[in-house]
C-alpha cells in the first residue's frame, strides 16, 4: 500500500490526470511499525487534496491550526533516569555511551527533553535499597550526614551528560521513600506498618512533631548537590505514588491533606528561602483519585503550577486530565510514569496520545534503560519485567519497540510546540481504530501524530481549519508522523 501511494505522488507529479492534487514539496512522513521494518523509517509524504485511497479504508481527520484550537504547550517527552538505566549506561565504553546519548537527546534520534529521575532508590535499584541520609538508621535531623554516595553521584554525572546535549532538557526529581529514620516505622522499605513520614499528621498535626522540617531540607540539600555536579533539577515530587503502600520495595504513604500541608508550610518555603527556583508538582499517581491533587491545590497552589499523573489505574481513563483542566485552567499536567512490558506494540503510543489529547504537557516513560533482565532491580517487591526503551547487553545496546512509539512524538513534537484542538479519533471496542493529535511547531510547520491500530494499511484525509486538505497511507499496526509545512 506505501508503494501504491508512492506511484500515486509519482503520477501526480508528472500530472496523468491528478491535476489537483500536488505534492508540498517540504511535506513529510515517518513511521514506525508493530513489525519492526518501520522505525522512524521516512515513508511517502501525504500529498495536498483529496488524493485518491484505491482500494483502502479511508479514514477523516480535522485539526484546528488557527488560534482558536490552540491548546497545551509541549514541555517535552523521554522516561525515567533509575539506577538501572546509570548502571547499565555505565557499562558501556565512552564512544558507545556518547553515541547512545546523542540518539536520545538530540534530533539525530528521538531529542527527548524531560526526564525523571529518582532520589535514592526504586524497585529498579540494586541491592541494597538506599536514601542520600541513611545515617545507619540515626536520626540526622542536622543532615549532617547527608550524602549522595556513589549511586546518587553517577545519576547526577548522567542527567548533567543528558543536560549538556540537549539544552531545553527539564529534569523532575522523585524520592521512593524519605530516609527511614524520619518514617513512623524506622525503615526504607520491609513493612506496611506506619509506612508514614514522622511528621506529627497521624497525631496532632503536620509539623507539631517529628522531622517536617527536615524532610523539607533534605530535598534543598539534594537538589543543591546535583546542581553542584552540573544536573539542574527543575521540578520534584515530595512522594512517588502516595496512595501506594507496599513492604517489598521503597514506598511511602502520605495522605493528601498532608502533602498540601508538607508543601505549604514546610517544602515550598524551604526552597524558596534557598533561593531555587525548582517547581513542586503534584501527586504523582494514578487517575482515579483526582481529588487528591485538587486537595493540594486547593491548599498549597500558592507553591504547586503541575499536576503529575501515573498509567496504572484498573481502567485508566485519560479524559480525567481534560476534567481536571476545566476545573484548573492554569494547572499544567504531565502524565509522569507508565511502565513499557515487551510485547505490546503500542502501549507507549497509547499511554503518549491519551495524555496529550487531554491537555498533557509532556510524558514519561518507565523506565529509560536496563539489561536484558529488566535489571537491575531489587530482590524483592516492584516491577521485575519493566523492560528500559533501552535494552543494554555488554557495549552494545537495542532500542525497543517503545523508544521508537515515543519519538514519533518527541522528534516532531519539540518544547514550545502547541497541541491543536482535532476530531475524528475513534477506537472500537474491538481495539482497532485510529487515534491522532497534532500540533503547531515553533517553527510554524504542523505535525500530525496517527496511530492505527488495525491490521490493515488505512487512508487519512485530514482537514485543516486554515482550509487544506492533506491525504496519504497510514501503514498497518503503526505510529506515522506527517510534517506538513508552514501555513
Amino acid at each position: 500500500m506505501v508503494y501504491a501511494a508512492w506511484a500515486l505522488l509519482s503520477l501526480a507529479t508528472l500530472g496523468h490526470g491528478y491535476a489537483t492534487e500536488k505534492r508540498a514539496g517540504s511535506a513529510s512522513a515517518f513511521s514506525s511499525n508493530s513489525a519492526g521494518n518501520y522505525k522512524l523509517s521516512s515513508i511517502a509524504a501525504p500529498v495536498q487534496g483529496s488524493g485518491n485511497p484505491g482500494s483502502e479504508s479511508t479514514w477523516k481527520l480535522s485539526i484546528d491550526d488557527t488560534s482558536s484550537g490552540h491548546k497545551q504547550t509541549i514541555t517535552g517527552f523521554g522516561a525515567a533516569v533509575t539506577d538501572a538505566t546509570v548502571t547499565t549506561f555505565n557499562r558501556l565504553s565512552s564512544s558507545n555511551l556518547q553515541s547512545l546519548l546523542e540518539e536520545l537527546m538530540t534530533n539525530s534520534g528521538a531529542d527527548f527533553s524531560l526526564m525523571r529521575h529518582t532520589i535514592g532508590a526504586s524497585d529498579l535499584s540494586g541491592d541494597p535499597a538506599y536514601t542520600y541520609d541513611d545515617n545507619g538508621g540515626s536520626a540526622d535531623p542536622s543532615m549532617s550526614g547527608f550524602n549522595l554516595g556513589d549511586r546518587g553521584n553517577a545519576m547526577a554525572q548522567m542527567l548533567a551528560k543528558m543536560k549538556s546535549l540537549q539544552s531545553k532538557l527539564k529534569i523532575l526529581g522523585s524520592p521512593w521513600s524519605a530516609p527511614g529514620w524520619m518514617k513512623l516505622n524506622g525503615v526504607i522499605d520491609g513493612t506496611t506498618n506506619q509506612n508514614n513520614l514522622n511528621d506529627g499528621y497521624l497525631s496532632g498535626g503536620t509539623g507539631s512533631s517529628g522531622y517536617a522540617q527536615a524532610f523539607a531540607n533534605y530535598f534543598v540539600k539534594y537538589i543543591k548537590a546535583y546542581q553542584n555536579l552540573g544536573a539542574n533539577i527543575d521540578a520534584i515530587t515530595i512522594q512517588n505514588e502516595p496512595l501506594n503502600s507496599q513492604s517489598g520495595y521503597p514506598t511511602m504513604y502520605v495522605y493528601a491533606d498532608e502533602s498540601a500541608q508538607l508543601i505549604q508550610n514546610y517544602v515550598g518555603p524551604a526552597l524558596a528561602k534557598a533561593g531555587l527556583n525548582t517547581g513542586i508538582w503534584a501527586y504523582d499517581h494514578n487517575t482515579d483519585v483526582p481529588s487528591y491533587p485538587q486537595t493540594v491545590l486547593n491548599t498549597a497552589g500558592q507553591y504547586v503550577d503541575s499536576v503529575a499523573w501515573h498509567c496504572y489505574a484498573s481502567n485508566v481513563d485519560w479524559g480525567v486530565l481534560t476534567q481536571f483542566h476545566n476545573s484548573n485552567p492554569s494547572v499544567n499536567q504531565y502524565m509522569t510514569e507508565c511502565w513499557t512490558p515487551a510485547g505490546t506494540w503500542n502501549q507507549a503510543a497509547d499511554f503518549t496520545m491519551g495524555p496529550l489529547q487531554n491537555w498533557a504537557s509532556g510524558v514519561i516513560a518507565w523506565t529509560l534503560g536496563a539489561d536484558g533482565s529488566d535489571g537491575p532491580h531489587l530482590s524483592s517487591g516492584g516491577c521485575g519485567n519493566c523492560q528500559g526503551l533501552v535494552t543494554i547487553n555488554g557495549d552494545s545496546y537495542t532500542f525497543n519497540p517503545a523508544y521508537y512509539m515515543m519519538a514519533q512524538f518527541s522528534k516532531f513534537m519539540p518544547p514550545g510546540a502547541i497541541v491543536l484542538d482535532g476530531s475524528g479519533s475513534y477506537t472500537y471496542s474491538s481495539g482497532g481504530g485510529v487515534q491522532s493529535v497534532a500540533s503547531l511547531n515553533p517553527d510554524g510547520t504542523r505535525s500530525v501524530v496517527i496511530e492505527n491500530t488495525f491490521n490493515n494499511d488505512i487512508y487519512i484525509t485530514l482537514s485543516t481549519k486554515s482550509g487544506q486538505q492533506w491525504s496519504g497511507n497510514i501503514p498497518s499496526e503503526s505510529v506515522t508522523t506527517w510534517v506538513l509545512p508552514a501555513v
